[in-house]
């Protein structure tokens, strides 16, 4: 069987464009602002809102595209080869989702981070509390997408993530927005979130003490930290997704074991009594402690209920699927 040859973005290649499709752009904005509400609260994960309301893969395949015309803009102009490669990956990318879903994921970011700021700003165990028991919850997302019972090697690795996890979270960059390197690398890792379901850009940042500095900039419309923080959000664009993608694709299993441990690690930034992001001691529940675990729980309800729902989702589509079937069938 011939090989079938691949395109920059790493799908099978096609000469013309996907088939439009004739949607209600104003249905996918709204799409788009679920998945921006999620980006801006720290243990909802934007890719498993995409997974939820049905745009994931396609948006995926449309940052290949887009990711790939960059890539060929910067290799192949100062090569001189002109711009038709990187012309025609942009134009294969999906803009009739790619617009109205970006419309939407800037306005349900900008109301959720005028909304979000303050709770955690003012409000730091309870709000910590909250997403904790999200965060929890969601570790059932990579933990199940793995497939089948975990191997004890592979318990071992999902160990040694955490750990390290562990570690990393009990560091700060906290004052360090003022840094550009820091501010683009913080960017670079939040896209990430983009093509992981189960994991949040915004944990990412608050893990990394850039939550608070981040939301902050959006609010006041700092262009400069935004414009740096777009630019490695670029970067992750065109370099972290590529990478993870790879990694999915050819090594499934064992990214979402990492991904799992990874995940579990992390909670340390999440728990409710520690100290500032100078100090990231952790203490054991000494004040308010009703409230926090009620809220606790319902963190966890939210995204078990989000879980649920997506699990509905994909059974009722299966079983249209199979009356298809039958129907073609006779």
């Amino acid at each position: 069987m011939a090989a079938v040859p691949l395109d920059a973005a790493g799908g099978p290649h096609s000469p013309t464009r996907p088939p439009v499709r004739r949607e209600n752009r104003i249905a996918i904005a709204l799409r788009g602002s679920l998945i921006g509400v999620a980006e801006a609260l720290p243990g909802i994960s934007g890719g498993t809102v995409a997974l939820i309301v049905g745009v994931y893969e396609r948006l995926i395949g449309a940052a290949g595209h887009l990711g790939a015309a960059l890539r060929l803009a910067v290799t192949d102009l100062p090569a001189g080869r002109g711009p038709g490669r990187a012309l025609e990956e942009n134009r294969r990318a999906d803009w009739g989702l790619l617009i109205p879903l970006a419309i939407g994921m800037v306005v349900g970011l900008l109301l959720s981070a005028r909304l979000l700021a303050p709770l955690v700003t003012d409000h730091g165990q309870y709000a910590y509390a909250v997403f904790f028991g999200l965060v929890l919850a969601s570790l059932w997302i990579p933990f199940s997408g793995s497939g089948g019972r975990w191997k004890a090697r592979e318990w071992l690795t999902a160990a040694a993530a955490a750990g390290l996890a562990f570690w990393l979270t009990s560091l700060s960059l906290g004052g360090a927005a003022d840094n550009p390197l820091a501010v683009i690398g913080s960017g670079a890792i939040a896209v990430c979130a983009l093509v992981l379901p189960g994991l949040s850009g915004s944990f990412l940042l608050l893990a990394l003490g850039m939550y608070e500095p981040t939301i902050e900039a959006v609010n006041e419309r700092d262009l400069g930290y935004i414009g740096i923080f777009a630019l490695g959000a670029v970067v992750g664009l065109v370099c972290i997704v590529k990478l993870l993608r790879m990694l999915l694709e050819r090594h499934h299993r064992i990214t979402l074991v990492v991904l799992t441990g990874l995940m579990a690690g992390s909670l340390r930034a999440l728990w409710p009594w520690q100290g500032d992001e100078h100090d990231r001691s952790l203490y054991a529940p000494d004040e308010a402690v009703g409230p926090t675990v009620l809220l606790f729980l319902l963190g966890f309800a939210v995204v078990t209920a989000v879980l649920v729902a997506g699990h509905r989702r994909t059974a009722a589509a299966e079983g249209r699927g199979r009356g298809r079937g039958r129907h073609a069938r006779t």
